[in-house]
């Protein structure tokens, strides 16, 4: 096997934890009863695929989610729930991360959004202040800025060209496994976090 020369992460359920749950149920105490439909871990209908391509912008996506919902609440209340997913960056798996940059490039690979990428910013800032926190990778890589997402094989394809990387000699970690299964299928190394293990088990 190649020697590893990359690692790129994701982000939620690796370096972030977070809860579907806790959105779902900040939205049910909104009124949706039934967010799973439209987004969880593994699918997202196409209203919450266009927000994470950036193809809406947030006030679309505010306006339509209300159509599509029957919702009557302001934008601040939508944002809230949303955001609702994002708990904290572990200590431990900074340390993690920080202990790879001088042994590997680095990058970060995020299906995300315009309104998470804010909160989980600052959230950031403010658990770590000093070094931001796209500054811990050469690159980091939104799906809403990139204009592609995961699973998809192009969007692999897109970060392999722009980051002049030799997909055989990279390795790709994320917690779902579709993505890892798109990543495979560009020609990277894949790790699928399942059953409660973080990045501190793999021994990197």
């Amino acid at each position: 096997m190649e020697k590893i020369e990359t690692i790129i992460l994701d982000l939620g359920g690796v370096l972030l934890n977070i809860s579907f749950e806790a959105t779902e149920k900040a939205f049910e105490s909104i009124g949706v009863t039934n967010f799973h439909q439209y987004f969880s871990q593994y699918k997202a209908s196409p209203l919450f695929e266009q927000l994470e391509t950036g193809v809406v912008s947030e006030q679309e996506f505010f306006d339509y989610f209300r159509k599509e919902t029957g919702l009557v609440v302001d934008d601040e209340a939508i944002t809230t729930a949303w955001n609702a997913m994002l708990l904290d960056f572990p200590q431990e798996r900074i340390n993690w991360l920080r202990s790879l940059e001088n042994r590997y490039r680095v990058f970060l690979f995020s299906n995300t959004n315009s309104i998470h990428h804010e909160a989980f910013q600052l959230k950031f800032s403010a658990e770590f202040p000093g070094k931001p926190f796209d500054l811990h990778f050469e690159k980091a890589y939104y799906s809403h800025l990139l204009g592609k997402r995961k699973p998809y094989v192009e969007a692999f394809e897109a970060l392999i060209r722009d980051a002049a990387i030799n997909p055989s000699t990279t390795l790709f970690i994320d917690d779902t496994k579709t993505n890892i299964e798109g990543a495979q299928q560009a020609g990277m190394k894949g790790i699928f976090l399942t059953n409660g293990e973080t990045v501190l088990d793999l021994g990197i």
